[in-house]
Order: structure tokens, then sequence, then C-alpha cells
């Protein structure tokens, strides 16, 4: 038979504190202590409910999750759907968010989506069953499952891409188009204005206003969008690597490249390698995002900073906000400042 329990130092398993247990410890029926786990003291003194709860600290008793989600009609699990684990730019928010609910005693649990909304929607449907109170997105795709929870009100916060449907859903994350906006400025007022960009996929609300910022911004700095040089492409190293070697195909080529995100940028880089042009001496290459991995591996790579480590914090409170009652449409976004990070010059 399998043994149920904690395990301690030393190896041996623990028996589990159980709600008899902690009705005997405080002499009451397991019913009383019940209704004091579960914040119901209406047939409880004051003596009493200290009695259980001293009980419950004493023998650190924990009520089982699911009957409590089922009482309550509510977990306190929150799922964080990301499309790319193995970003580590994704990853280093992942573990924000997940410190800023631990701090609010709930629990993340991560969900790779791999902007497949069939399997995003996948998610949906499980995380739902388990009565999660509400869901954190990043990189969230249009699909059927997301469209229904949106117009039907469900509790969900939008992180680093707004949600791709109208509605009063929070979005956590940078100003996108001032972003491209200063990335055009910059080189514009560096004498770069030879450039051109890899787009991110059109489906994204990140990439789209990145674009359109750089575009307004090259156009303040009379610069036409004919010579902006615009290259279609997706969110990946590899997706990168493909389309440098587009835009290195045409003549002439440009002096400076603005990316959708660092990781498009290293496979811009891996193709500047491979056509022996030297960045950021012939090819000057801007990311956004500054993914953790760029202070060792990216010394060239100028970026915009994203915060990923404020980014769980809002969050995390606004999901406190909407279980404290507050409706999601009087939550504004929570827009966090980013800047600039210059290398290699």
């Amino acid at each position: 038979m399998e043994k149920t329990g904690r395990t301690s130092v030393d190896g041996r398993v623990e028996k589990r504190s159980t709600i008899g247990d902690v009705a005997r410890r405080a002499g009451v029926s397991a019913a009383t202590v019940s209704r004091v786990v579960n914040g119901v003291y209406d047939k409880a003194s004051a003596k009493t409910v200290a009695r259980v709860q001293a009980a419950v600290d004493d023998l650190k008793y924990r009520p089982g999750s699911i009957g409590r989600a089922l009482r309550k009609q509510e977990s306190r699990l929150v799922p964080f759907l990301v499309p790319d684990v193995s970003n580590a730019f994704y990853s280093a928010i992942a573990v924000s968010v997940e410190a800023a609910l631990r701090d609010r005693e709930y629990a993340m649990i991560l969900c790779n989506t791999a902007e497949d909304p069939v399997r995003q929607d996948a998610y949906l449907t499980e995380m739902s069953s388990h009565l999660v109170p509400g869901i954190a997105m990043m990189g969230a795709v249009e699909s059927p499952g997301l469209r229904a929870m949106v117009e039907g009100g469900e509790t969900l916060v939008f992180v680093n891409r707004r949600s791709p449907y109208p509605g009063a859903q929070p979005f956590v994350g940078i100003d996108n188009f001032n972003a491209g906006r200063d990335v055009a400025h910059y080189m514009a007022d560096h004498g770069l204005d030879r450039c051109g960009m890899i787009c991110g996929p059109e489906a994204s609300a990140a990439s789209r206003d990145r674009r359109a910022g750089y575009l307004s911004g090259l156009a303040e700095r009379q610069i036409s969008p004919e010579d902006a040089h615009l290259v279609k492409g997706g969110l990946t190293v590899e997706d990168g690597y493909r389309s440098a070697t587009e835009l290195f195909s045409r003549n002439p080529q440009p002096r400076a490249v603005f990316c959708v995100n660092d990781l498009v940028a290293y496979g811009a880089r891996k193709r500047c390698s491979e056509l022996r042009l030297d960045v950021p001496g012939d090819v000057v290459l801007f990311g956004i995002d500054d993914n953790p991995l760029n202070e060792w591996v990216a010394p060239w790579l100028s970026t915009v900073h994203v915060p990923a480590d404020a980014i769980g914090e809002a969050v995390g409170r606004i999901l406190v906000e909407i279980w404290d009652g507050r409706t999601m449409s009087d939550i504004p976004d929570a827009i966090l400042p980013y800047r600039m990070v210059l290398r290699g010059e």
C-alpha cells in the first residue's frame, strides 16, 4: 500500500495530520473544525475558534485543496499560460508571477501554449475545471475558447500582449508603440537611416504596436516607409535567421536592424556572421525584451529593457483587486517603464 504523508530529513514518512487529529486536540467535533478552517464562525465562540486555530498550527494541518475548492467553488491555483517556456525572458516573467502569487498564498501552474490556439483552449478548459479563480496569459492568440471566456467576463489578465478580443481584461506590460518609436529615433539620430525591421506575427498586438511605433518614429525623422525595409517574421531564433537572410539579400543592405524581440536578433546575428558582417561595426542590431541571456551571450545587442521582475507584482496586485470585488473595467492597465540598453558601442 502506498504511504502518504510528509518525508522527514532522515527519509522517514511522517503521518499527515487529519481533521480528526485537530478535532481531538481542540476538543471539538470534526464539523466544527471544518467550519472554522473554511471561515464559517457563526456557530463557534471566539474561544472555540482560537482553540481550533491553535490546534491547526500545532499539528501543521492543511485541509485538502480539492475538497476546499469544491466547498468554496474556488481553488488557490492560478494558471499562467506562456507561448514558449524555453525563452529565458518568458521564464523570468514566470518566476516573477510565481513569486507574487506565492506571497499572496496562491500557487501558480505554468502552461506552455506554443502559440497554438488548440493547445491554448485545451489548457483553458482544463484549468477552468479546477475551479481556478483567474488566469494570467502571456502571448495569447485568437481561439474559440478564449473568445468565450472574454465574452463571459472571466477573470483574465493579459501580459506583454493585449487580448486579441475587445473587452475589459487588464493588461500588464510596456508601451510597445513608444518603445518602437524610441528605437527608430535612436537609429535616425545616430546616422543609421539605412535601416530595417524584422517584424513579428501580425496576430500579435505587441508586434503590431512595435512596428507601428517604429514606422512613426522614422516618419518623424523624415525617413519614408519605403526605406524602412520591413520583413515579415516570427518570434524565434530560427525566424530571425530566415528573415535576416531575406533582409540582407536586398541592395543596399541595411546599416541597422530593429528586431521584434531579442531571440530574433540572435538569429539575425548568425546570418550576419555568415555574411562576414561585424556587429555592431557593420550592422547595428537592436532588440526588445532584454533577455536575461544577453549579458552572457549577446554583448553586441542593444535592446529595450522590459522589467520582467515588476510584471509579476503587477499581475498579483490586479488579481487581488478583482478577487476583492473590483470590476475589471475599473482596473487600469499596468503600463510599466522601459529603458534603452546600449551595448557594443
